[in-house]
């Protein structure tokens, strides 16, 4: 008759560690892949005195006021507090000072940055930084004011904004490899995911990934414990 050894618990336990360990790198790595996805869209920026605002909402329903500045800027980045702020003039005055006011109208100076070689989609050469007063009725929104300067625009089935002035020619906020070199300068405000949402996200590890590595956790101390029931028993 032959006998098999029952395995002691250190072998047992330090097998059911080993494996919840595995299954976490896996998890982690998941996370870390997620992570590393950036796009390749026009985010919208509101200016606040001095210095440009990631825009807490869309263009389709911001409603700017007479002298409002506003800007775009067509890059890629992983979200808001990576994303590019448009370069070149966001003086109302020197936008719009030759822009006279009229009754029922309002004035909004648009500064509209096409990005860089390097943010630019395969083929495509993005235009020169431009500006533009845009003269439109008292509720227009964002949207209307950039129309009315840099047609053509092309939106997507979710309204997202994907072309202004007809660039980029293809594409709309496609995903690209966030390890590659971009044109995008960092910056410090996180206030909003690409234009026509109104939340983004704050960089970092994502939830699902602190999530998926708690249960990881709590899955191997259950198997712990019954190893040593089983040893007991």
């Amino acid at each position: 008759m032959i006998f098999h050894r029952k395995p002691s618990r250190p072998r047992t336990v330090s097998l059911l560690l080993g494996g919840t360990l595995l299954v976490l790198a896996c998890v982690l790595g998941s996370g870390a892949r997620a992570e590393a996805a950036a796009y390749r869209y026009w985010s919208f920026w509101e200016r606040n005195g001095s210095a440009w605002a990631y825009a807490t909402q869309g263009p389709s329903t911001a409603r700017p006021s007479d002298g409002d500045v506003q800007g775009f800027r067509f890059a890629v980045s992983r979200d808001s507090a990576d994303a590019a702020k448009p370069r070149g003039a966001a003086d109302f005055d020197v936008v719009c000072g030759g822009t006279a006011a009229r009754d029922g109208e309002k004035r909004v100076a648009l500064v509209i940055d096409f990005g860089t070689a390097a943010d630019a989609p395969a083929g495509e050469t993005p235009p020169a930084p431009r500006t533009a007063c845009a003269r439109v009725p008292n509720d227009a929104t964002t949207a209307e004011a950039l129309a009315s300067v840099a047609k053509p625009l092309r939106y997507d089935t979710n309204a997202l904004l994907c072309a202004i002035a007809d660039y980029p020619g293809k594409g709309c906020g496609e995903a690209v490899d966030a390890d590659r070199t971009a044109g995008a300068e960092p910056t410090s405000n996180a206030s909003s995911a690409p234009p026509g949402s109104a939340s983004g996200d704050e960089g970092g590890p994502s939830v699902g990934l602190f999530v998926g590595a708690g249960v990881v956790a709590v899955l191997g101390a259950a198997a712990v414990w019954r190893a040593r029931r089983r040893d007991h028993a």
